[in-house]
C-alpha cells in the first residue's frame, strides 16, 4: 500500500513480540498492521543483550527518507550501496539495515532509557530488511525489522515523536483507549 495525499499520519504503534507485528494506530483508530521479526533472542533490556526492549519508546530520529528502497545503512549513513542478492552472497553474514531508519528511543528510566538498559545507546531501530522470508517469525539481533516497502511507507506515514510501545502481548482491538497525558513519553 502506498502513501496518499489526505493518508491520516501514525502517532501510535504497537509491536507485539508475541504476534510479530506492528499495529499503527492515528487517534485510537488502527489504520495498518506489518509483520515484522524482533529479537531471536527474545524481550530484554539489557545492554549487549541481543534482545529486543520492551516498554514505552518514541522514535526520537528518522533517517533515510531521501535513499533508494534497499539502501544499505551503516552507522545511520548510506554507505552508497543498494542491497542485492549478488552482494548479500558477497557478504553473508552482514546484519544488513535497509531502506530506512527509525530510531528508537526509551521513556522509562531504570527500565529502557539510561545505564546498562538504554534502548537508544543500545542503536535499537526499526528498519528494512535483507530477510524478508523471515518476517513473522523472531530473528533479529534486536530491532526490529519489516519489509522494505513497509518501512518506507511508514516512515512517511509517521507524526513526529511518534511513541512506540514495544510488549509481549498480542494486541487484539481497532480501537485505542485514548492516551492520557501522563502516559506519554515525557523524556523527550
Amino acid at each position: 500500500m502506498s502513501v496518499q495525499r489526505g493518508d491520516t499520519m501514525i502517532d501510535y504503534l504497537h509491536v507485539s513480540i508475541a504476534q510479530q507485528r506492528i499495529y499503527a494506530f492515528s487517534g485510537q483508530q488502527l489504520q495498518r498492521t506489518y509483520s515484522v521479526s524482533t529479537a531471536l533472542n527474545g524481550a530484554g533490556e539489557q545492554l549487549n543483550s541481543g534482545c529486543t526492549p520492551r516498554g514505552r519508546h518514541y522514535i526520537r530520529a528518522k533517517i533515510g527518507g531521501h535513499l533508494p528502497a534497499l539502501a544499505v545503512l551503516r552507522g545511520r549513513r548510506w554507505t552508497g550501496e543498494v542491497w542485492s542478492p549478488q552482494l548479500q552472497a558477497a557478504q553473508p553474514n552482514r546484519d544488513w539495515i535497509l531502506s530506512r531508519i527509525l530510531w528508537l528511543s526509551g521513556c522509562e528510566l531504570g527500565q529502557n532509557r539510561l545505564g546498562a538498559c538504554d534502548t537508544f545507546r543500545r542503536y535499537i531501530y526499526i528498519h528494512g530488511t535483507a530477510d524478508e522470508a523471515l518476517l513473522g517469525q523472531a530473528y533479529s539481533h534486536g530491532c526490529i525489522r519489516m519489509a522494505n516497502q513497509d518501512v518506507i511507507e511508514l516512515y512517511d506515514l509517521l507524526a513526529d515523536g511518534c511513541v512506540v510501545d514495544i510488549s509481549e502481548h498480542a494486541t487484539q482491538t481497532q480501537t485505542l483507549q485514548p492516551l492520557t497525558k501522563d502516559m506519554l513519553c515525557t523524556a523527550r
